[in-house]
């Protein structure tokens, strides 16, 4: 997602009591730095945050990471999860900004994810940008290493091509696909959390695939 430059959001990240600077120094222990210590979930390329905040609020008692690479979009997050919070304090989110395809230098074992979101990626459609693809299996390595056996990928797309390819990937890298859809908003899902992106596919006429893979393998 494009964005313009936002002369407000780095300040306002700065000052934020729920945005993390420097992700790296907390590879292995982010556990260790929420108020409470439960199960903990990430999602890749939060973009406005308008997911990350509602399924926060929606359940307290879960933590969540978003990470995105762009700071400026990662200032509307913050004052979209806020929003979202009202009065609330924010102490099951952290945002921080920084290459997905790299996440493996902010995250390791000991930081025991439970389930990874991912929403409407980059479907990087040319063959040889196929392995920037999140859901790819170069990707995938990577999360297996943070990811706990029996953790979840929760993976949502307008993209036809991506969604298919994506469950080859899945297959591949030792993840059993247990629920999929090719009409989210049509099937029986009741519990879904609709993405900026989301809605605007929606109104398009385009069905959202959405499917569920598990971590089973190596």
């Amino acid at each position: 997602m494009r964005i313009r430059r936002k002369k407000w959001a780095r300040p306002e990240l700065a000052v934020c009591d729920f945005f993390v600077k420097n992700p790296e120094e907390n590879r292995g222990h982010w556990n260790d730095c929420f108020t409470h210590r439960q199960p903990l979930y990430l999602e890749v390329g939060c973009g406005k945050g308008s997911f990350i905040g509602e399924i926060a609020r929606r359940n307290p008692s879960n933590n969540y990471i978003g990470v995105d690479i762009k700071p400026d979009m990662l200032g509307v997050a913050r004052r979209n999860i806020v929003g979202i919070f009202q009065e609330k304090t924010v102490d099951n989110i952290l945002l921080t900004a920084y290459n997905v395809e790299r996440i493996e230098n902010i995250f390791t074992a000991d930081d025991v994810i439970e389930g990874i979101y991912i929403n409407f990626c980059n479907p990087w459609g040319r063959e040889k940008h196929k392995k920037r693809r999140l859901t790819h299996t170069r990707q995938l390595a990577h999360y297996k290493t943070f990811l706990k056996k029996g953790g979840t990928v929760f993976f949502k797309t307008d993209d036809d091509g991506l969604f298919e390819e994506s469950l080859v990937y899945f297959a591949e890298s030792g993840f059993t696909v247990t629920y999929i859809t090719g009409d989210l908003h049509n099937s029986d899902i009741t519990d879904n959390i609709p993405t900026e992106h989301e809605k605007m596919f929606s109104q398009q006429g385009i069905p959202i695939k959405f499917c569920t893979a598990v971590f089973t393998g190596n």
